[in-house]
């Protein structure tokens, strides 16, 4: 053989080698998990031990919810939460399916959910757990339903309580039926936090971060009609922004400062925002629960407190590569908690919110949903009559003023 020949022949199946392998390694280097549906845990403070989901000497429970996600995408992984447990969660069996109606879904499409390739997991109290990655296509804004087996009592229930969707409960181990015989029904989402996609190297999560008019109070159930379900709407309908997913990391009734439906915004902050995959953009909509407790505490939040607070989250994201827009606290007067020192402190930190310059942008809801002939209420036509909240015309008024341009900033340098 011709010596010669060798150093050729060595290049040759090298360069085979590197095209044959490169593809692959391209394809996972381009690919990463990005949220497409999301929910904030919160402690069901009002569960007593007899309205336990499981009740002990049964066969168990199965849970079935159903969420809308935001992406679609080709291969997905769920995450379930025990946050507030007090004993290990036990999960017997889990699968992922297409919806079809109600507590039905397409039969077929169900696909098993395994944990470190085993179909159980024990989650232990305060902790989550997240399944291994399953092929599984689906569609952008469509509806899945992920049913999961408590075989046994799960103790202090960790859940996202304005669920605004019906989600389903039966007895025994029916996870992998394609319908429930007359199952009981909730409006909440039990121990489901999170769904996950592999999407390209381009996309990534809006997250949304605030109280029950970001969670969708007064909102239709089952009709997805919160102002970011909206947003969701508008980016998929734009060639521009279809790479955006949004997660609602809402929570009814929270506060910027204080404890009470669930932790203070900046204490679950890292939880909600930081640690959510693909985390980019960040809109803030909170405050006017803090601005409300007026109404009981004279001497509560101030003005100067709410703005710090609120850099604080500025300074948290960006240190995390996440463009933050600030969104104008929406009118309340009429409400059973307005006051004039409360209406003073909304305008003070919405003015802060326009022009300051803190924000990466803003996005201006008051102006969207305020009476032009009374500015400290909300349209009539928004109204569902409690004065705080928008109703779905109001939510929809809410996700078209969003600018999508917004979703081109990067978070500006210290």
């Amino acid at each position: 053989m011709d010596r010669t020949t060798l150093p050729a022949r060595t290049m040759f199946f090298a360069l085979i080698t590197a095209v044959c392998v490169q593809p692959l390694l391209a394809k996972s280097d381009h690919q990463q998990w990005v949220g497409t549906w999301a929910s904030a845990p919160l402690l069901d403070a009002h569960a007593k031990p007899a309205d336990q989901l499981v009740a002990p000497g049964t066969s168990g429970a199965t849970l079935r919810e159903v969420v809308r996600v935001s992406i679609g995408g080709e291969m997905v992984r769920v995450r379930f939460s025990n946050l507030y447990g007090t004993d290990p969660l036990v999960i017997g069996a889990a699968q992922i399916a297409q919806t079809l109606k109600g507590a039905a879904v397409v039969a077929g499409s169900g696909k098993p959910l395994t944990f470190h390739g085993q179909t159980s997991v024990s989650i232990p109290a305060g902790a989550l757990a997240v399944s291994d990655g399953v092929p599984f296509k689906f569609a952008p804004l469509s509806d899945l339903t992920v049913s999961f087996y408590l075989p046994s009592p799960s103790g202090p229930i960790t859940e996202h309580q304005l669920g605004n969707a019906t989600s389903y409960h039966a007895p025994g181990n029916v996870a992998a039926n394609d319908t429930l015989e007359t199952p009981s029904t909730l409006t909440s989402w039990e121990y489901l936090n999170g769904i996950d996609t592999l999407a390209s190297a381009d996309a990534a999560a809006v997250i949304t971060i605030g109280d029950s008019i970001t969670d969708g109070a007064k909102s239709t159930i089952d009709t997805n009609q919160r102002w970011p379900d909206e947003l969701a709407r508008r980016l998929q309908a734009d060639p521009k922004y279809r790479h955006l997913a949004v997660l609602n990391e809402a929570i009814s009734g929270n506060k910027i400062l204080l404890d009470g439906a669930g932790p203070n915004a900046l204490a679950r902050f890292d939880r909600d925002v930081i640690a959510q995959s693909g985390a980019k953009y960040l809109l803030i909509l909170e405050g006017i629960n803090d601005i409300g407790r007026l109404h009981t505490v004279p001497d509560g939040a101030t003005a100067a407190d709410l703005i710090s607070a609120l850099d604080q989250m500025i300074v948290r994201a960006h240190a995390h590569g996440i463009a933050v827009i600030g969104c104008t606290l929406t009118p309340y007067h009429g409400a059973g908690y307005y006051t004039e020192n409360g209406e003073a402190i909304r305008k003070a930190v919405n003015d802060w919110i326009r022009n300051s310059g803190a924000f990466d942008g803003f996005v201006d809801f008051e102006a969207a949903v305020r009476d032009p002939n009374h500015p400290d209420t909300f349209l009539p036509a928004d109204d569902p009559g409690d004065h705080l909240h928008p109703n779905d015309a109001g939510y929809k008024v809410m996700g078209d003023a969003i600018d999508l341009k917004l979703f081109t900033l990067k978070p500006k340098q210290p």
